[in-house]
Order: C-alpha cells, then sequence, then structure tokens
C-alpha cells in the first residue's frame, strides 16, 4: 500500500510504536500506508509479531502475544438487512472496482466461479447488481477480538509533488530506490508461524543489523546513495509522500510520472503529528498535513529533526501513469471511492466490504460497498480500513480529515471455506 493511513498517520502513532527495533508484512505495492510496522524475534512471536509485522532487525524476545486475528475468528454470520442502507447505495462503481479485482481473484479456486458470473453480467443497474452480490455472496460482521463491532476507518490518497530527474537548487530531496546492500529475511521460510513477516536489515561482518534509519539514510549512510531515481522540491511533501506509498510526480519537463512503494528500511512509523501535540506546539485540530506544512515553514530549522523523530524510511520504483489509479497489494488499480486497505489477517484481499461509517469530520453517514484491494503498515486490527479517496488536493482534503467510527460487513462467495482466507496474499 497506497499504504497506507493518512489521517491516523498523522494524529497518531502507529501500533508498533513503542517495540524497539522490529520485521515486516508483504509490502504494498500501492499505499498504503506503507507505514512500517514490526516483527518479532521468534519462538515465541512476540506481541509485534502478530500485530505489527514489519520491522529493523531485533535480538532480544518481547511480550506474549495478544489474541490472534484470523477470518475464522473475526467474521461471525450475518444478513443482508443488517448492512445499514444497503439498498441505497449506487452499486455500479464497486461492480467495477471488483472486476478488476477478479483480474487477480480468478487464479484462485474459491473466487474463480463469482468472477466468471461476474464477467457475464449484462444488466449493471443498481438493484440488478445488488441482486448479483445477494444472490453469489454471503454477508459475515467483522467483529475484534473483545467482541465489539466498531474500529476506526481513516482514509488516504495520491499525493501530486514536483519534482525532476536531475538535482537542482530547486528540487533537491531524493527519491531513493531500494538500496542494494538492505537485506529482507522472511522469517516463514524458518518459523511457520510468522509467515508473510520480514526482517529488514544489512550485513556488518557476520552479524545482520538494523538497516540505516532516516536520518543516516539522509545524511549518506547505506547504499541508497546513487540509487536517486527523481528530486523534489519540498521535504513535506516527500514525507508524506512516503506516509501515502505513492504518488505523481509532474517533473519540469512537463512529463508526468508514478512512483510506488518498493520497500522500507524496517524502523517502525512515529507521527510527527502526535510528537508536536505531545510538544505544545500544536493542537490535535491543527496536527493534519497541512498543520505540519505550516508548521514547518515556521520552524525551518526544527523540520529535519521532527522528520527524522521517525525513523521509518520508504524507498520507491518509478511506474508508468495510467488512467487507472495507482496499484494496491491486490496487484489492481485502486478505484477512488471505492477502494480500501485492509488488515489481510482478517479480511481477504479482493473481497468486497461493506462499510458503515460518517463523513470525514462529520456525523453525516457514509454507507458503501468497496473492495479490499490494498494493506498498509498502519492498518492493523479486525474493524480497521483505509478509504482510496483518490488523487489531488480534494482527495489529499478529505483523507486529511478523515478519522471516523465505523463498521465492517465482509461479502465472501457462498460457500467460500473461512480457513482459505487466513493468508494475505491475494
Amino acid at each position: 500500500m497506497i499504504t497506507r493511513s493518512f489521517a491516523l498517520l498523522v494524529l497518531t502513532l502507529g501500533a508498533c510504536a513503542s517495540v524497539p527495533k522490529p520485521p515486516a508484512p508483504p509490502p504494498a505495492a500501492a499505499k498504503a500506508c506503507p507505514e512500517p510496522a514490526a516483527v518479532a524475534t521468534p519462538p515465541p512471536p512476540p506481541a509485534a509479531a502478530k500485530a505489527c509485522p514489519e520491522a529493523a532487525a531485533v535480538a532480544t524476545p518481547a511480550p506474549p502475544t495478544p489474541p490472534s486475528l484470523s477470518p475464522a475468528t473475526n467474521l461471525k454470520p450475518a444478513a443482508w438487512n443488517d448492512l445499514p442502507a444497503w439498498a441505497d447505495d449506487s452499486a455500479a462503481d464497486a461492480f467495477l472496482a471488483f472486476l478488476r479485482g477478479c483480474a487477480t481473484l480468478k487464479n484462485k479456486p474459491e473466487w474463480l466461479a463469482v468472477c466468471s458470473d461476474a464477467a457475464n453480467v449484462a444488466n449493471r443497474d443498481g438493484g440488478a447488481l445488488r441482486r448479483f452480490f445477494e444472490a453469489s455472496f454471503t454477508p459475515y460482521a467483522v467483529v475484534n477480538p473483545d467482541g465489539s463491532a466498531e474500529g476506526t476507518i481513516t482514509g488516504y490518497y495520491e499525493p501530486l509533488l514536483h519534482g525532476s530527474r536531475k538535482p537542482t537548487a530547486q528540487f533537491r530531496y531524493a527519491l531513493f530506490g531500494v538500496p542494494e546492500d538492505l537485506l529482507v529475511l522472511d522469517l516463514g521460510d524458518v518459523y511457520p508461524e510468522l509467515k508473510n513477516m520480514r526482517l529488514r536489515g544489512r550485513i556488518d561482518g557476520r552479524r545482520v543489523v538494523p538497516y540505516y534509519s532516516r536520518a543516516e539514510i539522509e545524511a549518506g549512510k547505506g547504499g541508497a546513495t546513487g540509487r536517486e531515481i527523481l528530486w523534489v522540491d519540498d521535504a513535506v511533501d516527500l514525507f508524506f509522500l512516503q506516509i501515502q506509498g505513492s504518488g505523481k510526480v509532474a517533473l519540469d519537463t512537463g512529463e508526468l510520472v508514478r512512483v510506488s512503494y518498493a520497500d522500507q528500511n524496517g524502523y517502525p512509523y512515529r507521527s510527527v503529528g502526535r510528537l508536536l501535540v505531545e510538544r505544545g506546539e500544536l493542537t490535535l485540530d491543527q496536527a493534519s498535513m497541512q498543520g505540519i506544512k505550516t508548521w514547518g515553514t515556521r520552524n525551518p530549522d526544527k523540520l529535519p529533526e521532527l522528520l527524522n523523530s521517525n525513523a521509518s524510511y520508504v524507498f520507491f520504483r518509478e511506474l508508468p501513469v495510467s488512467e487507472n489509479g495507482p496499484t494496491g497489494a491486490l496487484g489492481v488499480p485502486l478505484t477512488a471511492g471505492r477502494s480500501l486497505a485492509v488488515d489481510p489477517r482478517v479480511v481477504p484481499l479482493g473481497a468486497p466490504v461493506y462499510l458503515s461509517t460518517t463523513w470525514p469530520n462529520s456525523t453525516l453517514a457514509l454507507n458503501r460497498l468497496a473492495m479490499a484491494q490494498d494493506t498498509g503498515g498502519a492498518i492493523k486490527g479486525a474493524v480497521r480500513a483505509d478509504l482510496f479517496w483518490g488523487s489531488g488536493e480534494d482527495a489529499g482534503a478529505q483523507a486529511g480529515r478523515m478519522r471516523q467510527s465505523g463498521r465492517m460487513w465482509v461479502l465472501l462467495p457462498n460457500g467460500f471455506p473461512l480457513v482459505a482466507a487466513t493468508s494475505p496474499n491475494p
């Protein structure tokens, strides 16, 4: 992801921010809120191993794991009339997003039939499409380990930056590709219970040690130097690009390119907005992207220290620009307003999700069908989702304001074995 959650990352600490130097989930191609979390040392796996699977190299054990998450334990059978205002949602955009997802899902046996049926749907008005979902899927309420049904719904978007392929006095902040000395270890090869958790580090003699922090990378340490992809004109915009996980860059040549999450240095995310609030330099309602940018403009001498307080660092890859949007963790383009980043330990990637929440910074109901097509380091928990708002300033304004309470229902093909949903891989 784009993965990963804009409002939550700005306003709160990531779920694993207090875990010392830990490793990682499979990298989300879009977002996602690439916000890395921490991975644990085996065995037994520490609490962070389940809740925050992304981290730097670690050497010490952590507390016991919290209750594990899985479709079998966190999805409960529901009825269609449990979904608030289900009959009022226009399903056309959601249906098109589902068809995009079928480009990947059709390769999974449990999705093959329903994707084939979807491709043959002729009548695509709202009522007909709702009847298709009702006939082909079974709804499940998503519940937290404590049995509660409400959680946090945030938003993310694809920002637009201005840059160049060469460093200049104006364009002096580099986007780096993946360093050659970044080591990625798949812990699941040795410990099956840590499947899809990866350790980031580097080789120091005969030891694997944590990779370089943000401050060290910015100072030129490690193999990132020489791996520059582009340069942009604003340090804070680049910082938030790393949080979002992907974005567009308008180059000084007139060319427009897209950059997407490629990997991460293994450190857990630390919210700079929360830090400014704790220091008394911003109020909670000021700790948005716009508020942090304004603070940085007024405090240029303090800005590097603030950004470096978040040791997490994201590396990018360049992609061609398409009109279909950035690519999510499912491997298909995201659809504005209809794609979600989720925790794949509970919600199978590609599954339709009915979301019941409110519009950003509002009490106005927002009930709609969306598709679980992305992940993110901050998107951890059962009732937890990040709604993709699209590209540009308007989408950024909506994403930046969104931190709402909400409920979720997952729609799975009739007869879908919940045990088949336990892998986060699409």
